[in-house]
């Protein structure tokens, strides 16, 4: 007798997981998108994929979250496709940015594609450094990828945010601390 294993993959299911319980998904992930082939460095797995959740993997990949949980799902055999929203807000929304950012008030910057390469998560850094932070000022963050995780927890921290593909893969990232106005 087998038993039937329920499966749920949503946008809110964390990507380590899923790949620790079902390691053939990895290689339908990287067909989706080139940016998934970091997902093989073990400690980028342990850190980021902890983590990040299906729709910050769609944010990553540039996959559109319904075609990333249907293709996951199919890979598995569960026939009911995933019918949830769009892929979500984009992250970078115009090329000259928001409103709160000026290149002039970039305060501090970090190349952080050398971390992610020996396997350290770059969260503990930006978060000490964006403490230093002084009003108006902006904190410049870059990587191999979209940081979706990274962003949204500097987000949470009371920090607007806003993402940059550059010409040559890599992603700027800026930080403001938000301001109330009375």
């Amino acid at each position: 007798m087998s038993q039937v294993e329920i499966i749920t993959i949503t946008p809110d299911t964390k990507i380590g997981p899923l790949l620790d319980r079902f390691p053939q998904l990895e290689a339908p992930l990287v067909q989706l998108s080139p940016a998934y082939a970091n997902l093989r460095n073990p400690l980028l797995r342990k850190t980021v994929g902890k983590v990040a959740t299906l729709q910050q993997v769609a944010k990553i990949g540039e996959v559109p979250i319904g075609t990333l949980i249907n293709t996951l799902r199919k890979e598995l055999g569960i026939e009911e496709q995933w019918k949830g929203g769009a892929a979500g807000k984009s992250e970078s929304g115009t090329d000259s940015g928001p409103d709160w950012f000026a290149q002039t008030k970039i305060a501090a910057l970090l190349d952080a594609a050398p971390m992610l390469e020996a396997g350290e998560h770059p969260l503990g850094r930006v978060m000490s450094d964006l403490e230093k932070l002084k009003a108006g000022e902006i904190y410049e963050l870059i990587t191999p990828f979209v940081p979706a995780p990274l962003l949204d927890a500097v987000n949470k921290k009371g920090f607007e945010v806003w993402s940059q593909k550059q010409s040559d893969g890599s992603v700027r990232s800026y930080f403001c601390k938000r301001t109330f106005e009375v």
